[in-house]
C-alpha cells in the first residue's frame, strides 16, 4: 500500500557471514519466521520483509519500535546467526506501489547507518557493534546518550551464549526463571545464578527501555 511518512525510522537488517551458513534455505526460513513474529508483536507503519539476499527491511514509526523488532530478530536468530542492523530517522515514500519501492531520506540515513556499523564491526576494539543510528539532515541527531547505550548493550550481549540469550530472549517475554529452568532443563538456581552472574535482568531492562524510545 501506498503511503508517505514524514518523520519515522526506517530499519535495514543483514545477516552476517551468512554464505558460510552450511543450509541456507533453512537459515531463511528461521528469518522469515523471525520477521513475523515481529511484525504480528508490533505495528510497523511497513512490515519487516525480506529484500535481496539476506537483507531485510521495515518502517516504524518511532525508533523504539524500530529497535525493539530489532533485538527481538536478533534474539529469535541468535543460535542460527548474527545479524546488524542499520536504522535511519526522516522521511519514507512510496515510489512504486505495485513493486512496493520506496524512497526517501529516512533510508539514506539507514544506509548510511548499516554501512558504518559493518565498518565499526571490522575494528578489533569495535567488533561487538551490531546496531548504529543515523538522522536526516533535517531531523535531529542521534543523542550521545543513546549511541553509548546501544554500543554498551551490543558488548553485553557479544559475551553471552546461546542458553543466556535464550534466558534473556525469555525474561523479556515475561517468562519465569521457574519456567525458564524447566526449558532449560537445568535447576531454577542455575539459572537464578546466570541472572545475577551476567547481568540479565538488567541487560533486559535496557532493552525494554530502549524498546520505548520516541
Amino acid at each position: 500500500m501506498a503511503f508517505v511518512a514524514s518523520s519515522c525510522v526506517a530499519l535495514l537488517g543483514d545477516l552476517v557471514s551468512s554464505r558460510a551458513a552450511a543450509d541456507r534455505r533453512a537459515l531463511h526460513d528461521e528469518l522469515v519466521a523471525a520477521l513475523e513474529l515481529q511484525n504480528a508483536a508490533l505495528t510497523p507503519l511497513h512490515p519487516l520483509r525480506v529484500t535481496v539476499g539476506d537483507e531485510f527491511q521495515g518502517v516504524f514509526a518511532t525508533l523504539g519500535g524500530a529497535l525493539g523488532a530489532a533485538y527481538g530478530v536478533r534474539l529469535a536468530l541468535a543460535e542460527a546467526s548474527d545479524v546488524r542492523f542499520g536504522f535511519g530517522r526522516g522521511r519514507v515514500e512510496t515510489v512504486d506501489a505495485a513493486a512496493g519501492i520506496q524512497d526517501g531520506s529516512a533510508w539514506w540515513a539507514a544506509r548510511d547507518a548499516i554501512v558504518a556499523v559493518e565498518a565499526l564491526a571490522g575494528q578489533a576494539a569495535q567488533a561487538s557493534r551490531r546496531m548504529l543510528v543515523r538522522s536526516a539532515p533535517d531531523e535531529p541527531s542521534p543523542a550521545p546518550e543513546l549511541s553509548a547505550a546501544l554500543a554498551s548493550v551490543d558488548a553485553m550481549m557479544a559475551r553471552l551464549d546461546h542458553r543466556s540469550l535464550r534466558i534473556l530472549a525469555g525474561l523479556l517475554r515475561g517468562v519465569t526463571q521457574r519456567d525458564l529452568a524447566a526449558a532449560e532443563g537445568v535447576s531454577a538456581s542455575a539459572v537464578s545464578q546466570r541472572v545475577r552472574r551476567e547481568s540479565l535482568e538488567v541487560l533486559a531492562g535496557a532493552l525494554t527501555d530502549l524498546g520505548r524510545a520516541a
